[in-house]
């Protein structure tokens, strides 16, 4: 997803060092691979370790300049410090779902799948989306779906849930998708399911999606080199917004909106800001893959 404007962005060059944090099913990992030979080293993370698997047998013939880790990116300063590597040159956090997850059913991430309520990117984490819909409280749930969700209906979305889990569990996305759908009928004219928020928020939830993105956007910039660069790919508003919001903080810019003299801002400039607006997929590409049309491409150099 957006492959091209990802690689002009890093400049992968012969014997640089790259991280690729979300490998997933690794199409941004072989094409910097391919530009970073002879003499690079890419160190490609996910904590997923059925697609890890399945990258790793596809990047096979690459062996030699890559590293993989069965980690959550957000722990990228753990595995560099246990590495004899120079400054990175630059850093790859694709923050969506791999297609891999999407695509099979049993991983519940679709509102049309039969199949458990599961939505674990990780799946030796315990807490599932069903564990989350039957076992929240009402009032909880309300404020998960309204927060992660962004969904207006948030209330009596939580309400019916409530009430279809007291006649039974919820194990199903079918199941519940039906009950969204219930609760808040789709409009004539209506380009998303009724579900869509609800299962976004649930899916934040689970894999804890939002906490320390900005740590380690704030972390992984001090293992670039001077020059070096970091291309993030988000895919919901709350995602980017944090994105923006770190980045502007760490170009040593106001985001507290409070007047100068009392501005708590660092102003501390640490980055240059490359993508004034985020980049966007153009229509072909959006045409061929539906799916990137809420991709949202920042990226920033390090100074």
């Amino acid at each position: 997803m957006l492959l091209r404007e990802v690689l002009d962005f890093l400049m992968c060059k012969p014997g640089g060092v790259y991280v690729d944090a979300t490998l997933g099913m690794g199409r941004h990992a072989s094409e910097i691979l391919e530009r970073i030979q002879p003499g690079g080293l890419l160190i490609a993370i996910d904590r997923d370790k059925e697609s890890l698997e399945l990258t790793k047998a596809r990047l096979q013939r690459y062996s030699a300049g890559i590293r993989l880790y069965h980690e959550n990116f957000k722990n990228l300063p753990l595995i560099i410090n246990n590495l004899n590597v120079p400054p990175l040159d630059g850093i790859l956090a694709d923050l969506g779902l791999s297609s891999h997850q999407l695509l099979s059913p049993e991983r519940g991430f679709s509102f049309h799948s039969g199949e458990t309520l599961d939505m674990r990117m990780d799946r030796t984490q315990r807490q599932t989306a069903a564990g989350l819909v039957n076992h929240l409280s009402e009032t909880k749930l309300e404020d998960l779906i309204r927060r992660y969700g962004e969904e207006r209906h948030s209330r009596r979305i939580a309400a019916a849930i409530a009430k279809a889990r007291s006649r039974a569990y919820i194990s199903r996305c079918s199941d519940l998708a039906e009950i969204v759908a219930r609760a808040v009928p789709a409009r004539a004219g209506q380009r998303i399911h009724p579900a869509t928020r609800t299962f976004q928020a649930l899916r934040i939830a689970v894999n804890e999606e939002l906490e320390g993105l900005e740590q380690f956007f704030t972390e992984a910039l001090a293992f670039l080199r001077p020059g070096g660069r970091m291309i993030v790919i988000s895919f919901h508003s709350l995602e980017d917004r944090i994105v923006k919001q770190t980045f502007k903080k760490l170009s040593g810019r106001c985001i507290c909106g409070r007047p100068g003299e009392l501005c708590i801002c660092p102003r501390e400039t640490l980055l240059s800001v490359l993508t004034p607006r985020p980049v966007t997929p153009g229509p072909a590409e959006v045409l061929a893959n539906p799916r990137s049309r809420s991709a949202r491409l920042r990226a920033a150099e390090r100074v």
